[in-house]
C-alpha cells in the first residue's frame, strides 16, 4: 500500500512539473525570427602612439631583452604615417526600417570617428550617425543597404510588471546571445537620467548588450537595453531598458532635424518625505516638492511658488518626484499643460506653457545664485513656519527660532521658541527674507525686532556690532 502511495505521489509531481513546463514560454521560434535584425556595433577611434610604445607588433617593454630596449625605443613612427586604428566591439543595435535605419545607445557610439555595423549574415558596413542624444542615451544610425529585416515596434506603455521579455545582443562580443526574464518594475528613475522612465527587468544584460532590443512575447521591440546595476561589472539581477515609446520619439526627432527638443518647466524639485508631507498637510508622502522656481522660466510665468507640491501633471498623478521630469520632457515646447499643486493646505490649479529644455550649460547658469551680500550673523538658527509650528504657536507668519547662540539676537533678548515677525519695520515671512533684511542692516545702530512669545507680541531693540 505504501509503495502504491509513493508511486502516486511521484506521478503527481511529474504531472505537476509537466503542467508548469507547458506554461513556460518557448522562445525558439522568436529567436529564429528576430535574430537577423539584431546587429553588432563596433567603433574605431584614433590611438596615438608614443616613441616608448613604438615597438614591433606583439612585443611589450617587459618582453624585450634589456640590451635591445633602448634600440626599440629609438624607433619613431615614419613621417606621414597615420596612427593605427583599432575597431572595438562596444555594443548592439537593431534594424528599425528596411532601408537601413538602426537604433542603439548614445554611449555605444559616443566620440567614435567611425562606426561599423556587423549584420547577422556577417556583412560589415560603415554607418552614418544621423543623430545622438545624451540625455536619453539614444542614437540613430544609417547604413547603405536595402531590404533589411526590420523589427516590429511595440508599445512600452502596455507592458505589465511580471510579463516575460527577451533580450538579444552581443555581451562580451558574443553575437546573437539570447537571455530572458520578466519585467520587474516600470518607470524607474536613475541618477543622471531624469528624462527616461526606465523599464527594470531581471533579464541578464552584460557589457555589449547595450543598444540591443528588448522584446515581448509577440516579438515586438518594447525597449532598448541600456544599463545594469552591478558591483562586480557583471549582471546581478537588475537591468534597465529605455522604453521604446521614448526611444522612437527621440529617433523621429533625430531623423527629422538631427537634435531633440524637450519640454521644460523650470523648477528644481525634491522628494516629499513622510515628515515633509505631514508638515505641508498632505495625506501621504507623494508629489514633487518645488524647492526653487528658476528665473525667467515657464513655471515662474505661470505662478509656481517655492513650497508648492506638484501632485498632478496633465491629469496624471505624481507619486514620486522623479516621475515629473520625464512627463514634462515628452511635451512639445509651446504646448499648454494643466498642473495641480498643493499650496498652503489647499489645491491650486495652474496652466503653464511648456518651454524648451535649455542645454546643460544654460541650466547651470540659470541655477546659479546671485552674488550674496555680505553675510551678517544674528547668532540664530531659524526655520520657516510649518503647519505643526503654526498650530503650536498660534502664529501664521514669521520664522521660528530653533536655537540661540552668542550674537546680537541673544544680546537683544531673543529666546528659543520665539517667532520673529518683523525686523527694522519690515514683516518677516520666510528665512530667505530675514537673511536679505539682515544683510542690509546698518552696523552699530539699534533696530526694532518684533517677536511673538507665548502668544504675545514683544518688541526688542537689536544692535549689530
Amino acid at each position: 500500500m505504501t509503495f502504491l502511495r509513493s508511486i502516486t505521489f511521484v506521478a503527481g509531481i511529474a504531472i505537476s512539473s509537466l503542467a508548469m513546463a507547458k506554461q513556460l514560454p518557448d522562445f525558439t521560434d522568436l529567436v529564429k525570427t528576430l535574430s537577423p535584425s539584431v546587429v553588432n556595433i563596433s567603433t574605431i577611434q584614433e590611438q596615438k602612439q608614443s616613441s616608448r610604445s613604438a615597438m614591433p607588433h606583439n612585443f611589450n617593454d617587459q618582453e624585450v631583452p634589456e640590451i635591445f630596449r633602448d634600440f626599440f625605443r629609438g624607433f619613431q613612427q615614419p613621417p606621414g604615417q597615420q596612427p593605427r586604428m583599432h575597431p572595438q566591439s562596444l555594443g548592439s543595435g537593431f534594424i528599425i526600417s528596411d532601408d537601413g535605419y538602426i537604433l542603439t545607445n548614445h554611449h555605444v557610439i559616443d566620440k567614435a570617428e567611425k562606426v561599423l555595423v556587423r549584420l547577422n549574415d556577417r556583412r560589415e558596413i560603415e554607418a552614418e550617425i544621423i543623430g545622438s542624444d545624451q540625455r536619453s542615451d539614444v542614437a540613430l544610425l544609417k547604413v547603405d543597404a536595402k531590404d533589411l529585416p526590420a523589427l516590429e515596434i511595440g508599445s512600452s506603455s502596455e507592458l505589465e510588471v511580471g510579463e516575460w521579455v527577451l533580450a538579444i545582443g552581443s555581451p562580451f562580443g558574443f553575437d546573437s546571445t539570447v537571455t530572458a526574464g520578466i519585467v520587474s518594475a516600470k518607470e524607474r528613475a536613475l541618477p543622471g537620467d531624469s528624462y527616461v522612465p526606465f523599464i527594470q527587468t531581471d533579464v541578464a544584460i552584460n557589457p555589449g548588450n547595450s543598444g540591443g532590443p528588448l522584446f515581448n512575447l509577440d516579438g515586438e521591440v518594447v525597449g532598448i537595453n541600456s544599463q545594469i546595476y552591478t558591483r562586480s561589472g557583471g549582471f546581478m539581477g537588475v537591468s534597465f531598458s529605455i522604453p521604446i515609446d521614448v526611444a522612437m520619439e527621440v529617433a523621429n526627432q533625430l531623423k527629422e532635424k538631427g537634435s531633440v527638443s524637450r519640454g521644460w518647466l523650470g523648477v528644481i524639485i525634491q522628494e516629499v518625505t513622510r515628515d515633509l508631507a505631514e508638515s505641508f498637510g498632505l495625506d501621504k508622502p507623494s508629489g514633487a516638492l518645488v524647492a526653487q522656481v528658476l528665473s525667467d522660466s515657464p513655471a515662474e510665468e505661470a505662478g509656481f511658488e517655492a513650497g508648492d507640491v506638484i501632485v498632478k501633471f496633465n491629469g496624471r498623478e505624481i507619486g514620486l518626484s522623479a516621475e515629473l521630469p520625464a512627463q514634462v520632457g515628452r511635451i512639445a515646447p509651446g504646448e499648454t499643460a494643466d498642473v495641480e499643486v498643493f499650496r498652503s493646505g489647499r489645491s491650486v490649479n495652474l496652466k503653464v506653457t511648456i518651454g524648451e529644455l535649455p542645454s546643460n550649460e544654460e541650466l547651470a547658469a540659470n541655477r546659479a545664485q546671485p552674488e550674496p551680500k555680505e553675510r551678517k550673523s544674528l547668532g540664530l538658527v531659524v526655520q520657516d513656519m510649518t503647519s505643526e509650528i503654526k498650530e503650536r504657536t498660534g502664529v501664521d507668519a514669521g520664522v521660528y527660532v530653533e536655537s540661540v547662540g552668542q550674537g546680537p539676537a541673544a544680546n537683544a533678548g531673543v529666546r528659543q521658541g520665539d517667532v520673529i515677525t518683523m525686523l527694522a519695520g519690515q514683516s518677516i515671512s520666510s528665512v530667505e527674507q530675514l537673511s536679505d533684511i539682515v544683510a542690509d542692516l546698518p552696523d552699530d545702530k539699534a533696530v526694532p525686532l518684533r517677536v511673538i512669545r507665548g502668544g504675545n507680541p514683544v518688541f526688542l531693540a537689536m544692535r549689530l556690532e
